[in-house]
């Protein structure tokens, strides 16, 4: 009976913990700053810095649900910005900028998962070594400096204000929660999804099964990138120029909202809802800070307290399970 009632106290606190730390957040600065954290302009910027995380976060959960971890992502976001830019400076149509940024995204994320399968390099120091490589080519690629390019109607998709009125939120934001509703079901109702997870509870036990290990963790990580691409080219769009500095230690916050969404670094546990949730708290942790002028530094602290706080509820789960 004990085992039972840990087991369902462990499956109580992955449910309701993210939306529990989300309600935190939001009744704190709500306190704090009433008369502007909870204005309808506020709650359209939240969501809408909220795009940029909550993309690379669907992509992570991947990842991290199949015990990986990517840390190149913020860099790959720049690079995909800068790409997306150079190309619209060099005359390329919109759709064509936007999908060769997404592409080098996928392709730079491949090649994490090629490395790390066919060299057997651990993740963390293949994506580390990557994560310094992109960004490199993003400063090259931009000759070190802000790349200013014509913006081509690509600056709606991140707008505040959308037209037409009746969107209510930004093009990017429903984009963003497409993508998430997509990305439960392939994760949750799929061959694929069952693969992810298996490998991450146990990756031995997976290739005994008969899983294509090696194949899925390159599928796994390309999808990464390819996220991580789209997140950088709707950086572009909210910046209207390619930062090769932009999203610096933004791979921090991805990571922090699968954490808090329930992903287990250990990997087997995680949701695409839960990463969503996570990201929203990021956004609304940022915003709120910024609203009553909490210093940067000590947002960074917080961040990285957090992290920690959802890694140690993350061992309190399991061992309610065990």
């Amino acid at each position: 009976m004990a085992e039972t009632q840990q087991a369902r106290l462990g499956r109580v606190l992955e449910l309701l913990g993210p939306f529990l730390a989300l309600a935190l957040v939001v009744a704190l600065f709500a306190v704090l700053a009433p008369d502007r954290f909870l204005s309808a302009y506020n709650l359209k910027t939240v969501a809408t810095q909220t795009v940029i995380v909550g993309l690379g976060a669907i992509g992570m959960t991947f990842v991290i649900v199949s015990g990986g971890i990517d840390l190149s992502v913020g860099s790959l976001i720049a690079l995909s910005s800068v790409v997306t830019a150079v190309l619209l400076r060099e005359g390329w149509s919109a759709p064509g900028a936007v999908g060769a940024g997404i592409l080098i995204g996928g392709a730079m994320g491949a090649l994490n998962g090629l490395l790390i399968t066919r060299l057997k390099i651990v993740p963390f120091v293949v994506t580390l070594g990557t994560m310094g490589i992109a960004r490199g080519l993003a400063k090259y690629l931009a000759e070190e400096q802000k790349v200013d390019a014509p913006a081509a109607g690509l600056s709606e998709l991140m707008a505040k204000s959308p037209d037409p009125a009746w969107l209510v939120l930004s093009p990017g934001v429903w984009l963003l929660l497409l993508l998430a509703a997509a990305a439960a079901l392939l994760l949750g109702r799929t061959v694929f999804g069952v693969h992810t997870f298996a490998i991450g509870s146990n990756e031995a036990t997976a290739r005994l099964c008969g899983i294509r290990v090696e194949r899925s963790k390159l599928t796994i990580y390309a999808l990464c990138g390819l996220f991580a691409g789209l997140a950088g080219t709707l950086q572009f769009a909210r910046l209207t120029v390619g930062d090769p500095t932009t999203a610096l230690g933004k791979e921090l916050d991805i990571i922090a909202a699968v954490v808090i969404g329930g992903g287990s670094l250990n990997g087997g546990s995680g949701s695409i809802l839960g990463s969503i949730i996570g990201a929203f708290l990021m956004a609304f942790l940022a915003n709120g800070c910024t609203l009553t002028g909490v210093p940067n530094y000590v947002q960074e602290i917080l961040v990285g307290g957090i992290i920690i706080v959802a890694v140690a509820v993350d061992r309190l789960r399991h061992r309610a399970t065990e």
